[in-house]
């Protein structure tokens, strides 16, 4: 795919140089020569530009990107500016990141395709891990459900997995679980690799140290685990 990214700060920065690892093209453009100069090696290519003047937004390839990621985060009437700009030019893909919820609230009265917010997912996640007491992955799906990944507690360890009933204990389902394991690569050499593993297939299937869960559940189910299990 092919995607323009405004913004070129640490977090449009970071985006950009992903995405473009991915095998994607991405063109950047921020009003800082410093900025533009210090990524425009690693992405396709940078433009230095004012996005809050129309005529200079206008010259960027805007219909010929898949999507428009407006990644300002610090000028907040840069950000609302560029994104009214956008969608006057006829821009239909659209994602812009919001620093706080007055500017989430009115980047929604824009109706474009998703409102990025990157510190509040971080913070969420942080307080996730902290009641979890292990390294997460979280996924917000909506105001209420979460998906959230994270290694078995030692509560579960050498329990059947048949015999773990997620969804009437603690009002989550389990989607999958992968395990740890080692690979020889092309040269022979040993590699670790999570590998999902068919908890189902198996009736007598134990939790081992270092599964991997991944659940579905509300935020309610989720403090109901952690106030459950001990996870010291």
């Amino acid at each position: 795919m092919r995607y323009l990214i405004i913004g070129l700060g640490i977090y449009g920065s970071n985006l950009a140089i992903d995405l473009t690892n991915m095998g994607h093209e991405v063109i950047g453009a921020d009003i800082s020569s410093t900025l533009v100069e210090q990524i425009k090696d690693f992405i396709s290519t940078a433009y230095i530009i004012d996005s809050t003047d129309e005529i200079s937004l206008g010259v960027l390839p805007l219909n010929n990107v898949d999507l428009v990621i407006v990644a300002i985060g610090e000028n907040f009437g840069a950000s609302i500016r560029t994104v009214a700009i956008l969608k006057k030019l006829g821009v239909k893909h659209i994602y812009a990141r919001a620093i706080d919820k007055l500017h989430e609230s009115i980047l929604e009265g824009f109706e474009i395709d998703r409102i990025l917010t990157p510190e509040q997912r971080a913070a969420a996640d942080l307080v996730n891990e902290m009641g979890l007491g292990t390294e997460i992955e979280s996924m917000r799906v909506d105001d209420e459900w979460y998906v959230l990944k994270f290694a078995a507690p030692d509560y579960f360890v050498g329990m059947k997995y048949s015999a773990i009933d997620f969804q009437r204990t603690y009002s989550m389902r389990l989607i999958a679980v992968t395990r740890r394991e080692q690979s020889r690569n092309l040269l022979g050499i040993e590699r670790p690799h999570q590998h999902m593993i068919d908890t189902e297939a198996d009736p007598e299937m134990r939790v081992e140290k270092g599964d991997i869960f991944t659940c579905l559940g509300t935020a309610k189910s989720y403090k109901e685990i952690f106030s459950h299990v001990d996870l010291t």
